[in-house]
């Protein structure tokens, strides 16, 4: 099953990227995901579930660690229920 990934970190800084951001779009930039896409209000990437999910955990560890105060993220199936993990 391929899934997709949509998340923002808080707080916002609209001068410049705060740390936990710049963590968080390491961890996504740094995963075996595809179409990966990082921008300043929100973030996407897709991949296989396996890697989706264990990005998702690495993702949520360190951006609060680096000092988020809120992660919303979204998880979307996009590909077929039974389609092999890539």
């Amino acid at each position: 099953m391929r899934l997709k990934v949509e998340f923002t970190t808080e707080p916002f800084d609209l001068d410049e990227a705060p740390r936990h951001a710049l963590v968080a779009r390491e961890v996504i930039e740094a995963a075996d995901l595809d179409a990966v896409d990082v921008g300043p209000f929100g973030n996407t990437a897709e991949g296989g579930a396996d890697a989706v999910l264990t990005a998702v955990d690495a993702l949520l560890r360190k951006a609060l660690g680096a000092g988020a105060t809120r992660v919303s993220l979204q998880v979307n199936v996009v590909g077929a229920v039974g389609e092999a993990d890539r």
